[in-house]
């Protein structure tokens, strides 16, 4: 009988840590997929967690918690992919550790994921932006720091954990101004700042040489809860476009959204917004340009042309009357 302990330590520590170099934030979901794995299964075998072993890892037991997910627990079908995510990841390690678990590996890859809508990508209209920051205070301890925050957050499109990792030194304020942001899988990448977000850090980091940039009142780091508590108390005022609609809870992640949307509404090209934005994958991207298509077609679809302002469109092509044309296409 296996033991489980060693082969759950180092599926974090090497494998997911130091071979995939993930995020910390990363590695809590999958601490909390297979902590509630694990305890599911703890709870079906009436023994502690820690008698628990590798014989104890079946397909079958995944796919009662996937449905004790989505039954007892009520888990969106998204977070009930998302935990089978992490298990096919953590079930293939095992299989590597631990080679009499290949079978039940294997049977466990062949669970499908659920099919489901994606998620609607949300953004702010320029004027909602324009009136964010119009609402922000100008007093207060951390009227200088909420600002700064949210500029930043915008310019860069930075992601939260992005902006809560934030230090001093990855600051350049002259004389090109620039920040180097340390994104998911360890990866580093660099986004110009306007002079308007320029001066706000400036005057936030003060004197400072190292450190983190967003300090909270107890002037310890801002955590990537107290950013999202942070833009959603300030965004509350902004209402949807859509009248009779409950007010739109704003998250970090939206402004990152709004800043892909409105990099591209200016031209700015996809690949260039790809490495702004730090995606792997191209087609992540590509969704903001299908965005600004739909929104297109929506008010080309509001609008009507003017009643016979346009000429029929002939039923013969133009082409076939063309006898140089012709004669050129018979040629060839």
């Amino acid at each position: 009988m296996t033991r489980l302990g060693p082969v759950v330590y180092a599926f974090f520590e090497r494998h997911l840590k130091a071979d995939k170099g993930l995020s910390p934030a990363s590695v809590k979901s999958y601490r909390d997929a297979l902590r509630l794995f694990l305890a599911f299964l703890s709870a079906e075998a009436r023994r502690p967690i820690t008698r628990l072993s590798v014989d104890d890892l079946k397909a079958e037991a995944v796919r009662r918690f996937l449905s004790h997910l989505e039954a007892e627990r009520g888990n969106h079908i998204r977070s009930r992919n998302q935990r089978l995510a992490a298990l096919h990841t953590f079930f293939t390690f095992l299989a590597q550790q631990a080679p009499e678990a290949l079978a039940e590996a294997e049977r466990v890859a062949e669970i499908p994921m659920k099919r489901v809508a994606p998620p609607g990508t949300r953004f702010l209209e320029r004027d909602e932006i324009e009136a964010l920051f119009a609402g922000l205070p100008t007093e207060g301890q951390a009227a200088l720091r909420d600002r700064a925050l949210l500029l930043f957050l915008y310019n860069t499109g930075a992601r939260v954990q992005e902006a809560a990792d934030l230090t001093v030194g990855n600051l350049v304020l002259e004389p090109q101004p620039r920040v180097h942001l340390h994104g998911k899988g360890g990866k580093w990448r660099t986004c110009p700042l306007w002079p308007q977000t320029t001066q706000l850090l400036r005057d936030l980091v003060g004197g400072r040489t190292d450190g983190p940039v967003f300090l909270s009142r107890k002037k310890g780091p801002l955590t990537r809860f107290g950013i999202y508590k942070l833009v959603r108390r300030h965004a509350a005022v902004l209402a949807t476009r859509t009248s009779g609609c409950p007010t739109r809870h704003i998250s970090p992640h939206v402004l990152r959204h709004t800043t892909a949307v409105h990099l591209l509404e200016a031209g700015v090209e996809i690949n260039v917004i790809r490495g702004w934005l730090g995606h792997v994958s191209l087609e992540t991207t590509n969704r903001y340009a299908e965005i600004n298509i739909r929104t297109k077609e929506e008010a080309l679809r509001a609008c009507s042309p003017p009643t016979n302002a346009l000429p029929a469109f002939p039923r013969r092509p133009v082409w076939r009357d063309d006898s140089a044309l012709l004669k050129w296409l018979t040629s060839l």
